[in-house]
Parts: structure tokens; sequence; C-alpha cells
């Protein structure tokens, strides 16, 4: 099955489709996208800012691809297997509006040096991915520490996620209301 921009059936977008909705220009409004606000796909509780994406590399990665987006812009993405064989696809970002779960664990984690906790949204819980800080932190740090080092950041699962733009494109007004 092929993806027009008139797909509606946001599950099964693909990941390039997704992307290019996620950080490029909306199609139809024009708005611009790197700037745009990404919800949670559950709720749409605002979560970070397309700008705020920032590539961590992840020595670990089963595959890691840039996806060129209209308007010359690249995104990273990487592939991630957890030890339960379950597969992510992860956007990294400097900044994120998640709820963490400490406290931090360094086991099994996919960036030697980081440990990992848990990242939901803060409204419905939905898992949208993890928050990494340094090994050599204490397992519980303030939310103020953690938003506040240069060494911190979060791999948030791109199906997870939506475009505010897209997602408000695909609201409509009824006529009745329209003057």
């Amino acid at each position: 099955m092929t993806h027009t921009w008139y797909s509606v059936k946001i599950p099964s977008l693909g990941s390039v489709v997704w992307l290019f909705c996620l950080l490029a220009p909306c199609w139809p409004c024009g708005a611009p996208g790197r700037n745009d606000l990404l919800l949670c796909r559950s709720c749409g509780h605002e979560v970070a800012l397309g700008s705020s994406a920032s590539f961590v590399h992840s020595p670990l990665a089963l595959s890691h691809r840039n996806v060129s987006v209209l308007g010359g812009g690249r995104v990273p993405v990487q592939l991630l297997e957890n030890p339960q064989g379950y597969r992510f696809e992860v956007v990294t970002f400097r900044v994120a509006h998640v709820h963490k779960h400490w406290p931090a664990d360094s086991r099994f984690t996919w960036y030697p040096g980081y440990s990992w906790t848990v990242a939901t949204c803060p409204q419905c819980s939905m898992h949208l991915g993890w928050a990494f800080q340094p090994s050599s932190w204490p397992e519980m740090v303030t939310e103020q520490q953690f938003e506040s080092s240069e060494e911190t950041f979060v791999a948030l699962v791109i199906d997870r996620l939506l475009q505010e733009n897209f997602a408000s494109a695909l609201l409509m007004t009824p006529k009745s209301f329209r003057s």
C-alpha cells in the first residue's frame, strides 16, 4: 500500500513519511516545520520542539540512517533493539517534556557511558522513550539537574509522536460553523 498526502491512516504511516510530517513544512498550510510542536500520539500532550532534535550516536544501533526531508533538512534515525527483541526507531532530543522514572539504570544501555530511565507522557503515561544521563551521576537526580545539563538527552520513539501541524490538518470545521 502506498501513502499519499491525503492518507489519514496514522498508524500505518511509514517512518519516512512520518519524519516528513514531523520536521518539514506542513504541506496544506505551509507552516514552518523544525520549530513545530511534537505531540504525544496518544493524548496530544506537547512533548518537544522539532528544533530540539539533537543527534547522539549509539554504537549499538542496528541501523542508522539520515532521512532527507523537503527543505534540505536531514534527520538522523536509529533502529535500536532491547534485550527482549523489541525494536524501536528513535530520534534523540536535547530537551523533551516527559516524565522520567528514576532511578536510572546502566544495564542494557544503548549509549555506553550513559544510564537510562523510562520516559512517559506526563499527561497519559504513554511510554514515549528513554531519558539518558551520564553513568557517573547518581541514580536519582532532580528534573532541574537533568534539564540544565548539556550531557543529558532523550530518545523518543518516532511512532509515538505526532506533529501538531499534521494533527491540526486532520481536524475539520463543520460547514454549519463556518461564516
